[in-house]
């Protein structure tokens, strides 16, 4: 008999891709005495938790969601039955959804850290698994996406990651339509990249476009090229395409971990702004050319710096510039009171409160361009 979140690990990466979450309700059944095991999903919105193992079932309730947004185990008593435990799907901060079961066993302290160990290794082997199975995939999906979309949400490195100096996390809306906005980010050592896209036009034209940018920047900086290289090399490769007609307007950042000082390259639309205990400040900073505009853009860099406990949000202009029904654009009040409102909320949750904000401040009226959301906590 296999023991421990270990072993689990073992049986997981022996396991086909799409039978993960079929080889970890065994191992419980066998090892914890667990019964009515469960994977739960998030949906591409974030808005459900949806079953894998039964995927009639019902979606997660407002414990699996609790668990969910809190990334904390929880234990659901049961006065006439066993204990229900669950855990979060978590990998580097980046959260996949929650893990459920019950179990005759006392859900002791212990019991809790080694079940949580072992939905850790689950999800890493999720999120691992993603290359080569569509399962997960299709639970994820609530509904079928636009072609323009399934570019955007491939192109992604994650939703959440967190560090040991900073915790960061994104949101693209609409999820299911999304267009030309997008989000990167990478870190190495004590330097995180972040870079914030809205490419022109709409459709799957504007997904292509952000797609030969980002890839441009990445292949920069794979290559240890700085911020303004990775600019400069993008900017040629969409004008190279497109000679002029279309282009990326874009927010390059790179955050030193270690200090706090940041290094912009400002090519356009997307808005930095900074929190710090209740006060938002907006980061003033030179705008430069948008990517692909001319043939022979070049860029510099600019610098700010964060102090320890700052909130760093940068926004596209899909959510600072939005003016349904010829309202006023979000951004001159709405924006504000709603990220004050996530000041005690980590970014994972922050980022979704400001969404849903903005959805509400449209009062069911049609968005007229997609958004991007992207908060930085550094902790230092």
């Amino acid at each position: 008999m296999f023991d421990g979140p270990a072993s689990v690990g073992s049986l997981l990466r022996a396991a086909p891709p799409d039978r993960l979450p079929e080889v970890t309700a065994e191992h419980l059944r066998a090892r914890y005495a667990a019964d009515r095991v469960e994977v739960l999903l998030a949906d591409l919105s974030l808005n459900a938790l949806v079953p894998v193992l039964d995927p009639e079932g019902p979606v997660g309730g407002p414990v699996e969601q609790r668990c969910f947004g809190s990334q904390l185990p929880i234990n659901d008593p049961r006065p006439d039955g066993p204990a229900r435990l669950l855990l979060p799907l978590t990998v580097w901060g980046d959260r996949l959804g929650v893990l459920s079961l019950e179990t005759e066993q006392p859900a002791t302290r212990e019991l809790t850290a080694d079940l949580a160990a072992l939905a850790g290794e689950l999800a890493m082997a999720l999120r691992t698994a993603d290359r080569d199975t569509d399962r997960y995939h299709k639970v994820r999906r609530r509904q079928r996406l636009t072609m323009a979309a399934e570019l955007q949400w491939d192109l992604l490195p994650g939703r959440s990651l967190n560090g040991e100096r900073f915790r960061l996390a994104g949101a693209l809306e609409p999820a299911y339509a999304v267009y030309g906005d997008h989000y990167d980010w990478s870190i190495t050592g004590d330097r995180l990249t972040i870079t914030v896209l809205n490419g022109h036009g709409d459709g799957i034209e504007a997904s292509l476009l952000t797609t030969v940018a980002v890839n441009a920047m990445r292949n920069a900086r794979r290559s240890g090229a700085g911020i303004v290289e990775q600019g400069e090399l993008a900017s040629d490769a969409v004008y190279s395409r497109h000679g002029g007609n279309a282009y990326v307007a874009t927010l390059l950042l790179e955050v030193g971990l270690t200090d706090g000082a940041v290094e912009a390259v400002d090519a356009g639309s997307p808005k930095a702004m900074v929190a710090h205990d209740g006060d938002i400040r907006p980061i003033t900073l030179d705008q430069q050319l948008p990517l692909g505009m001319f043939g022979d853009n070049r860029y510099e860099t600019q610098k700010f710096q964060l102090e320890p406990g700052d909130r760093l949000l940068v926004a596209s202009d899909g959510v600072h510039a939005a003016a349904p029904g010829g309202r006023p654009a979000y951004g001159t009040s709405s924006l504000l009171t709603a990220l004050r409102r996530t000041r005690l909320q980590p970014p994972s949750e922050a980022v979704g409160t400001v969404i849903r904000s903005l959805r509400e401040y449209h009062d069911g009226l049609d968005a007229e361009d997609d958004a991007v959301i992207v908060c930085l906590d550094w902790l230092r």
